[in-house]
């Protein structure tokens, strides 16, 4: 393993193929690894990012797991290109598409930071108020965007809860997306939401002024391995990407520390979340 490997996301990705390709066999680690001559430990770290996948591993799985020469052969490009990403430091990834890829990192992350500038984050939309959101958009973008929601949903009870910080400002709540009855329903959930133990609202009010990352929205990601380093996430309508130099995501993190600062507390933020949706039944939102 190199020295002091950190995974990317890229690599990631890779060792998430190499598990579903072993899953979609039904076999165990100790099985698929006596069939392509791996220690068990060997695949379950290359499955799970904690050393490289050489491009010559992907290849002997592919064969011995018989998956469709293209299949394969994409997935061993994706392995060469990482290996070559670590030893030149190029941060291009070949036919990774992070928008694509970004559920997979909310379901693995241990914690997750959202600062948006004009919509409720996604983690926290209702169905509705992300289908309004993307109705002029692109379906596959709304159903990306679908997929995030459910990645966080799916862990919200369960024994490794996803913690969710969020920061946007008091223009996000006087926005109606999707019609006034969507509006109020996305402010009611948000209010029930809000009060989750591992779930942090926070309001930037109108009165602050300017205030840090203006007109940038970014979610930062934090993971339970310490070989996976911070990721943040920047979304156009064009594309996403991926920031993975820890020099940037700590910038990332600071601005959301002076962001948490700034904001209301989160009961304050509660209560001016309850008077948007108090305001919104007294002027037609029904």
């Amino acid at each position: 393993m190199p020295k002091d490997f950190r995974a990317t996301t890229l690599e990631r990705a890779v060792g998430r193929q190499l598990a579903g390709w072993r899953n979609e066999r039904e076999l165990s680690l100790t099985e698929a690894g006596q069939r392509v001559g791996f220690s068990s430990a060997k695949l379950s770290m290359m499955e799970n990012a904690v050393q490289p996948s050489a491009p010559v591993d992907v290849m002997a799985l592919g064969y011995v797991y018989k998956v469709p020469t293209p299949e394969w052969q994409a997935v061993v490009l994706r392995a060469q290109h990482a290996e070559r990403v670590r030893t030149s430091a190029l941060n291009n990834a070949l036919n990774f598409d992070s928008a694509a890829d970004f559920a997979n990192l909310v379901f693995e992350a241990s914690r997750l930071r959202a600062f948006t500038t004009d919509l409720i984050p996604a983690v926290l939309q209702t169905p509705r108020y992300t289908n309004a959101v993307m109705q002029n958009d692109d379906p596959v973008r709304t159903a990306r965007l679908a997929t995030v929601r459910e990645a966080w949903a799916t862990r919200l009870n369960g024994k490794d809860p996803l913690v969710v910080q969020a920061v946007f400002p008091e223009s996000v709540l006087r926005q109606v997306i999707g019609g006034p009855r969507a509006m109020k329903a996305q402010l009611l959930h948000l209010m029930e939401i809000s009060e989750h133990p591992t779930v942090s609202v926070q309001v930037v009010p109108y009165g602050a002024g300017a205030y840090p990352a203006m007109g940038s929205p970014f979610t930062l990601l934090d993971f339970p391995h310490r070989q996976h380093n911070d990721v943040a996430y920047l979304e156009t309508f064009i594309k996403g990407e991926y920031v993975e130099d820890p020099v940037l995501t700590e910038q990332c993190a600071q601005r959301f520390m002076s962001l948490q600062q700034l904001a209301l507390d989160p009961g304050e933020s509660l209560e001016l979340i309850a008077e948007a949706a108090a305001e919104s039944s007294c002027t037609g939102i029904r």
